[in-house]
Parts: structure tokens; C-alpha cells; sequence
């Protein structure tokens, strides 16, 4: 793809899937653009260009359906509007087909006629839309075709499937069937086809498993869960599942029907499905479950006496011990009781009783009746499973005069602090009680904000966070940090009583976050400009100082208002002493944040412009010449570029050799300048470098590589001519005339030089550059002519310029003849262009001509040629009344095909006075 111009208005690139997509943007304009390829959708095909390629390709190796899509490319270079092409790229792909087979069995209200139909489904994924045929054996099988069959596509399907309905099932319909799908051979994509034997056995599957369920198994162990079909034709394809789509066990093996995990763990628990398929009706599928035997969160709460206010523990009163324990399996789980390491038994005044095994967890409660002194002690919960293959869960509790419910508070002076980021903070909360219970800890969302779609979240992600001392240590602490903490008793391992809590306020400082961290400004002398230094957040907000500095020199100090979030510092008038770098630091009391600004003179790098036509010509046999031309980038952000420095240097040598190409006048913004190399040696490459000189001093340089390659033959589909060599590109002087073509550069003016006439610079606006001139001075006369005659265009060569069609002598071919004129000065007089025929006869035909001036400037004529034999152009410059008469053509073009907007005075004779 050539993304140079825009010839339709919607462009498809089609390609088959797995192939490597090549998408290339041609681009042309100076500054060389930025290219940048997107998509539509996603991000994974948006690359940034480089700048300092000239054409820019998106490479994407075995492209998938995902990938298609819309494909832009944009190249810009700051000058205009962007330039957008834009690709639509097809995926073609074809999946093997997949046949499905239903049976629908209905009988009638007398129950005298049985009808069975059966429906064979097609179903193939591809882009282009798949086109189904069926087979019945080797006969092809189409609608009408036979009485007893239907083929027809669901609407709802939008083409992707083609179902064969077998009505009224015959004998005959038991066959070998074959579904083939296709998408026309496109990108290469062949046929693809599905084959389905139905007979009078054909079934959907079903299967059994050879196992308990649940199966309860001990951690460690190796299980086998067995799956075999037990119906279905053709035998079914088995396989393993977990719901959810969860994959199975990385240890485990599957053989077929059989499942295989080794040394189980609890993480293997939960259900495991078995699903059989052979594409006849819907799979079958049969679960079970396992279950690891095992015990986990123990925990256990005192509850006073309920009926009473008070949350502690008195003797008369009732106290009751909760015990719970996770149990798998749930049913498995027993408890038992011991009073200071002796078993314990139910009786009138202790009370012991268990919860409904089914509800998880399991809980066991002692209720001591009427407390006495020679109750106090030590009470184990002891929980364990009946057949074992786990340890036991033990969990003592202390009933003594010294039992009392939890307080909770904050150390006095430590309910808010105030941290700085990246300090470790330790929040602590004092917890009396005893037992002593767990503290949890977590956020307390801000009063007045939205209700959350989620908690705030502690700093290691988690809801709330378990402390055993009642210290939360914070280290590296963030910003995000700040806010209000929560710490309370946990409501087991406690006391049964409603939690206590505390809240913490923490406050994180941190210092002034500010824009632009660092940028560079350039700028030139005597110019007023301003530095803003942006306050984007701190904390503390308030109390902020600024301070702006020249290296090390105090510019000026302040503080913000509360209505600021910026500080400007005014160069009213830019001196050399007010170059260098610019700080601006913001304060608080956690630190400071930095603008800096690096104020130069320097100007920015020129950029080469590798597009010149005829850049490269050919002076002595040894030698060359080359035509480097250049931008500058921003030319007026800083002081009037002076000259350039021009380093030039061998590629195989290390030694460079320098001048200054000196700039008489300002430049600007995407002006086109121009400098000719010369006496460069065959068939040696040079590096140039290019670097702009202002008072300030030395700017950004630029660097690019030239190099030789043989003259191009101008007999090409394409002609092109700058006058830069001194071969003239076999352009010749008509012996016939009275004066001669001079080959000229206005930066060496000669004798004859003649003041307000001729041009100052070659088409380009270069000095260095050449053209083609008529020089009126004495000893010419009115009416003078200098003819200058094109290289011969052999019609029927394969050195001529090839056209759409084989030519013959009476054949015409259209081409595009092009120049550039320069017709300056009171005395100009005529600039005529003949097409000169070389069949038979020579015939010299007038297709251009132009008389008097026209103004100091040069200006293009385009004209189509006809030519009907070997044909050259003829440029004939005629000298006017007086020596201020020069005329001037430079960049000669001839390209095959019609002209395109061609300017007013072309292709057609013009008359003009001055």
C-alpha cells in the first residue's frame, strides 16, 4: 500500500490468516513527517514512525482474525494540516466444519404412525461467509433434489450454518454424509470438509462414573476418578472439567476417561465434571464432587451472662464458651470438652451442646450455670474428625476472677500524626482485656464522599488487616496513605461483646508537585518572554513559598495566595547574561519541588530535504557535484541565522574540512535553501554536516550522508534537467543561431552582469544553484536568437521514453512538457518552445511562446506534446530592444501522460507586452 495518493474511497487490502501483513506509507514533504500507524480498535498494531525514515512499514507476522480492521496512517511535520490515508484490512480465514446431528422423535394422538426426522447441522467459522454443499455418498445432495430431504439455513445463524433435514427417516437415508465448506478459493483458502456416517444405531452419548459421591479422600493421598460411556454411536470423546471453566490440577493426568491426582491437597477440592460428546444431540455429563478432609479457623468467644447489663464475668451468674471450627466434611466433625486437661461432661449445671453438623462451621457451646469459685480453670475445645487423617484443633480458654471484657484506646498525643512520604509510621491502639483479643484494622471511608463501589482498601490491598500487639506499622508511606484508620476487637478469640473501636487520623506530607519538571526554552536577545512554574498539589497546601534563581543568583522570593497555583517570572528584556538555567523551587514543610528552565540561544537543527530533483550531477570525469538543500526548523525562535557552518568529510577518512555558507537575508519557516557541493571524488560517499550560526553562537547540527551512484540516462519514463551539470543533461546549442545559451549561478556574476534584469537565484532560491541564460549585453542586436535543442526522444527505442503502448511512426503519445522562466527587465523579448520532429522531413512546430517581462520572478509553463516520431524540444530565447532583457529557464521536466493543472498560459500561444 502507497499512502501517496487517494484514488478511492474506500481501499481493502485482503489477506489470508497466518500470513505476515506488509502495510508500506509513502510520504513526501519537508520537514521529512512523522508517520504514525493506528487502528480502529485496540492499540496493538499503534507504533510510532521515525522520523528519520522516509517511508514508514507496518510489519505484522502471522496475522490473525482479531487483526483486521482499519488501518491509518498519519505523517505530519508541523507544517499544515496532517496528511491521514487510511487501509481497510480483511483477515480471510476458514475453519473445519463441524457437523451436529438431532433426532426429534414425535407421535401422533392415535400413537398408529411413528415419525423420526433427523437434522444434520453444519457450522464452519470464516470470513468470507462460507458457502455449504452436502454429499450423500458420492451424490451431490441440493434442495428438490429428492422428496426427502430439505436443506435450508436458520436466519438466525446470518449464513454460518446449513442444516440437512432428513424427513420421515428411510432406509436409503442411512449413509456416509459429507459437508463441505468453502469460500471460494480466495487468498488461496481451499475446501475444507466434515464427514458423518449415520446409521440405525446412531445415539447421543451417555456416560457413568465408577466412584462415590462425594468422595471424601485424606490430604496427601492419590485419587482416581473413573468416567466410562455407557451409550452412543459414534463412541464418545470424554473429558475432565471443573465449572467455571477453573482448569484442572497441574499434577494431575488424564487418560481418557480416567483422572489421576496425586498427594491432593484441600486447594483440589469442589466438583469435577465428566462430559462425553459425539456431535449427536447434546453432550452428556455427569459430576462429583471431593472432599479433603481437613480442619481450619478455630476460634472461640466468651459470652457473659445475657440476661444482665454488665459485660463481665460474676459469680451466680451464667458464662458460656463458644468453640468453632471450619470442618470438611462437615458431618465428620466432633467435639469434646476437658476442665484442666480432664474430660468434661455434660451435666444440670454445665451444659454442653453442639450446632446441626450440617450448618458450617460447626460450633460447640458449654454453658456453665450458676458461676462458682471452683469453676474457674482451664477449658480445651478439642475438635477432631471420626475417621481421622487430620490433626486435631485444641483451643484453651481461661474462666478466672481475672477474666474481664476488652477496653480499647489510643496512646494520649497518637490519635493524629503527621508523617512525611516514604517514613514508617506505626499505628498503635492500647487493648486490655482478657483474653486479650485480635485488633483488626482497617479505612474508614471520608464523610461526605459518593458511597464507594468498593471499601478502601488497607495499604497491602486487603479489607482489614489482623494485629496481635495492636501496632499497624506502615512503611514507605504514600500520599495515598492519608486518611482516617479504624482499629476494633475482634469479636472472637474474646469477649462476645459489642466490639470496641478507636480511629486514627494520619496525615501524609509531601512536597510541592509542580510542571514542567525541566523544558528548554530558546530564545533571542532584546526578547521579553515569561517562565510559569505550575503548582499541581502539596501537603500542606497552605504556607508555600517560591523562589526563582538564575544559576545560583536570587532572582526574586515570595509565597502563595491561596488564590495562586502558579508563579511567572518577566524577562522584560533578554541579555546575554540571562541565558543559562532558570530554577523556580516551591516549599513546604515536607520539602521542595523543582521547575527548571534552560534558556538559550542556540539554534534549532536544519533538516535536510533528500527529495531535491537532480541533486546528483556529474562535472569532470572524476568528479561530482551535489545539490544539498535544507530546512531550518523554527527559524524565528531565536536570533537571525547569520551562516551556516558547513563540515564535509570522507566516509573513509577521519579528517574534516569546514566553511561558512554565509545567509544575506532572514530565513523562514520551511523556506527551502540550497548549497552546491562540488569537486566531490568518485565514487567516494561524504558526511556532511550542517550546523546554524547566530550571534549567540553555535546551533544544533545536522548531520546526513551523500553518496555516488552512476548518472541516471535521461531517455526514462520520466526526464529531468536542473542545469546543474556542466553535461547540461545533453541539452545542446543549435549551431544555426546567432548566440549561444549561457550556463550560469548567480553566486558568480561575471562582467557582463546587468542590474534590474535576470534572476538573483536558481528556481530553488539558491545562489549556488544554476539555470540556462540569455545574456542581451552587446554585441547582441534585436531580433537575435540562441536556440538550446533537448537530447533526441527515439520513438520507437528502448531508450526513449516508454509509453502505455506500443508507438508507431503514425502513432501519438501525450506527454507532459514542463520549465521554469525567469523573464525580468524593460527590454525581455520573446521565449518560444517549438516540438521538433524527426521523421522524413524535420519539422519545428511553435506549442509555447511568451514576449515582455514578467516581473522579477520565476514562474512554471506546462504544455502537452504530441509527438508522432524521434522528437526533441527547442528553446528559443529572443533578444528585445536593450541589454536589460535577459531570460532565464531552469528545472526542465518531460513526463508521460497529459499535463495536471496546467497554469493559464500553457498549451497555447500567449501574446504578453510588458
Amino acid at each position: 500500500m502507497k499512502v501517496s495518493e487517494e484514488r478511492y474511497s474506500e481501499r481493502v487490502y485482503t489477506i489470508r490468516e497466518g500470513a505476515t501483513l506488509e502495510l508500506q506509507c509513502m510520504v513526501t514533504g519537508h520537514p521529512h513527517p512523522q508517520i504514525r500507524w493506528t487502528k480502529t480498535v485496540g492499540g496493538a498494531s499503534d507504533r510510532q514512525g521515525d522520523s528519520t525514515l522516509h517511508n514508514e512499514t507496518l510489519k505484522i507476522t502471522n496475522i490473525s482474525r482479531h487483526q483486521g480492521g482499519r488501518y491509518y496512517c498519519k505523517a505530519e511535520n508541523g507544517l499544515g494540516s496532517p496528511a491521514i490515508r487510511s487501509i481497510r484490512v480483511d483477515v480471510y480465514y476458514l475453519d473445519e466444519p463441524i457437523i451436529t446431528v438431532h433426532q426429534s422423535v414425535g407421535e401422533s394422538k392415535e400413537q398408529f404412525y411413528f415419525e423420526r426426522t433427523v437434522f444434520l447441522r453444519c457450522v464452519a467459522t470464516s470470513h468470507p461467509p462460507v458457502l455449504y454443499s452436502w454429499r450423500r455418498g458420492r451424490e451431490a445432495l441440493t434442495q428438490g433434489s429428492d422428496a426427502g430431504v430439505e436443506i435450508y439455513e436458520p436466519f438466525f445463524t446470518q449464513g454460518e450454518t446449513k442444516i440437512l433435514k432428513l424427513k420421515n427417516l428411510r432406509p436409503q437415508d442411512y449413509a456416509g454424509y459429507t459437508c463441505i465448506s468453502s469460500v471460494r478459493s480466495v487468498c488461496g483458502i481451499g475446501d475444507k470438509s466434515a464427514h458423518f456416517s449415520l446409521n440405525n444405531r446412531t445415539a447421543p452419548p451417555s456416560v457413568k462414573l465408577l466412584l462415590e459421591d462425594p468422595l471424601v479422600v485424606n490430604p496427601g493421598e492419590t485419587i482416581t476418578l473413573v468416567c466410562v460411556p455407557s451409550g452412543g454411536d459414534p463412541p464418545p470423546y470424554l473429558e475432565w472439567v471443573r465449572p467455571g471453566g477453573e482448569e484442572l490440577p497441574k499434577r494431575s493426568v488424564v487418560n481418557g476417561g480416567t483422572l489421576t491426582i496425586p498427594a491432593v491437597t484441600v486447594d483440589d477440592s469442589g466438583a469435577y465434571s465428566c462430559v462425553a460428546s459425539n456431535n449427536v444431540g447434546n453432550p452428556a455429563k455427569k459430576s462429583t464432587t471431593i472432599l479433603v478432609r481437613g480442619l481450619r479457623k478455630g476460634r472461640f468467644w466468651i459470652t457473659p451472662d445475657p440476661y444482665h447489663n454488665d459485660d463481665n464475668i460474676q459469680i451466680g451468674r451464667e458464662v458460656k464458651i463458644s468453640c468453632q471450627v471450619e470442618a470438611t466434611p462437615p458431618e465428620e466433625l466432633q467435639f469434646g470438652w476437658l476442665k484442666n486437661g480432664r474430660p468434661l461432661r455434660s451435666s444440670e449445671r454445665m451444659v454442653i451442646t453442639h450446632t446441626d453438623t450440617e450448618v458450617s462451621p460447626g460450633t460447640t457451646n458449654l454453658d456453665i450455670i450458676d458461676l462458682k469459685f471452683t469453676d474457674f480453670g482451664t477449658y480445651t475445645c478439642v475438635a477432631s474428625l471420626r475417621n481421622g487423617g487430620t490433626p486435631e484443633i485444641s483451643i484453651d480458654v481461661n474462666i478466672s476472677s481475672t477474666t474481664v471484657p476488652p477496653e480499647l484506646s489510643v496512646p494520649r498525643g497518637r490519635s493524629h500524626l503527621v508523617a512525611q512520604e516514604g517514613d514508617t509510621v506505626d499505628l498503635q491502639c492500647l487493648v486490655s482485656g482478657k483474653p486479650k483479643p485480635i485488633i483488626l484494622w482497617s479505612r474508614v471511608e471520608e464523610s461526605g464522599a459518593a458511597v464507594a463501589a468498593a471499601p478502601v482498601l488497607m495499604p497491602d490491598g486487603s479489607e482489614q488487616t489482623e494485629s496481635y500487639d495492636g501496632v499497624l506499622r506502615i512503611n514507605n508511606v504514600t500520599r495515598e496513605t492519608s486518611g482516617t484508620f479504624r482499629c476494633q476487637t475482634s469479636q472472637y478469640n474474646g469477649f462476645n461483646v459489642k466490639p470496641r473501636e478507636a480511629l486514627i487520623q494520619l496525615v501524609v506530607q509531601f512536597p510541592p508537585t509542580v510542571e514542567p519538571v525541566y523544558t528548554e526554552i530558546r530564545q533571542a536577545l532584546s526578547r521579553a518572554f515569561s517562565l510559569t512554574c505550575q503548582l499541581l498539589r502539596a501537603h500542606p497546601a497552605r504556607l508555600l513559598r517560591y523562589e526563582w534563581k538564575l544559576g545560583s543568583r536570587l532572582l526574586t522570593v515570595g509565597q502563595f495566595s491561596e488564590q495562586r497555583d502558579d508563579t511567572s517570572y518577566l524577562v522584560k528584556a533578554l541579555n546575554r547574561e540571562g541565558y543559562g538555567e532558570y530554577t523556580c523551587d516551591i516549599t513546604n514543610e515536607a520539602g521542595a519541588g523543582r521547575c527548571t528552565f534552560l534558556v538559550t540561544g542556540k539554534a534549532y537543527s536544519p533538516e535536510f530535504y533528500y527529495d531535491t530533483v537532480g541533486a546528483l550531477w556529474q562535472n569532470r570525469p572524476r568528479v561530482y557535484g551535489f545539490k544539498l538543500q535544507w530546512t531550518q526548523m523554527e527559524p524565528n525562535a531565536v536570533d537571525r541565522i547569520l551562516a551556516y557552518r558547513l563540515g564535509i568529510r570522507q566516509m573513509s577518512q577521519s579528517r574534516w574540512w569546514e566553511q561558512e555558507i554565509p545567509m544575506e537575508a532572514t530565513i523562514q519557516k520551511g523556506e527551502l535553501l540550497t548549497y552546491n557541493l562540488t569537486e566531490l571524488i568518485k565514487p567516494e560517499s561524504y558526511l556532511v554536516r550542517l550546523t546554524p550560526i547566530t550571534r549567540y553562537g553555535e546551533g544544533d547540527a545536522t548531520e546526513r550522508i551523500i553518496t555516488y551512484s552512476a548518472p541516471v540516462n535521461p531517455h526514462l519514463r520520466e526526464f529531468q534537467c536542473g542545469f546543474e551539470d556542466e553535461a547540461l543533461c545533453l541539452f545542446s546549442q543549435d549551431k544555426t543561431d546567432e548566440f549561444d545559451w549561457t550556463h550560469h549561478s548567480a553566486a558568480t556574476r561575471d562582467t557582463k552582469y546587468t542590474p534590474n534584469t535576470g534572476p538573483s537565484a536558481d528556481h530553488s532560491g539558491s545562489k549556488q544553484g544554476f539555470y540556462m541564460y540569455i545574456e542581451t549585453s552587446r554585441p547582441r542586436l534585436e531580433g537575435d536568437k540562441a536556440r538550446l535543442l533537448s537530447p533526441t526522444f527515439n520513438m520507437n527505442s528502448k531508450t526513449s521514453l516508454p509509453s502505455s503502448s506500443s508507438t508507431s511512426s503514425s502513432s501519438s503519445v501525450t506527454y507532459c512538457f514542463a520549465f521554469y522562466y525567469h523573464m525580468y527587465g524593460k527590454h525581455v523579448g520573446a521565449l518560444n518552445v517549438f516540438l521538433r520532429q524527426k521523421a522524413q522531413t524535420v519539422t519545428d512546430t511553435s506549442v509555447w511562446s511568451l514576449i515582455g517581462n514578467q516581473r522579477d520572478r520565476w514562474r512554471q509553463a506546462k504544455v502537452n506534446i504530441h509527438p508522432t516520431a524521434a522528437f526533441q524540444i527547442v528553446m528559443e530565447g529572443v533578444r528585445g530592444t536593450g541589454i536589460e532583457g535577459d531570460i532565464a529557464i531552469d528545472d526542465v521536466t518531460i513526463k508521460e501522460g497529459e499535463c495536471k493543472d496546467p497554469p493559464p498560459n500553457s498549451e497555447e500561444l500567449v501574446k504578453l507586452v510588458s
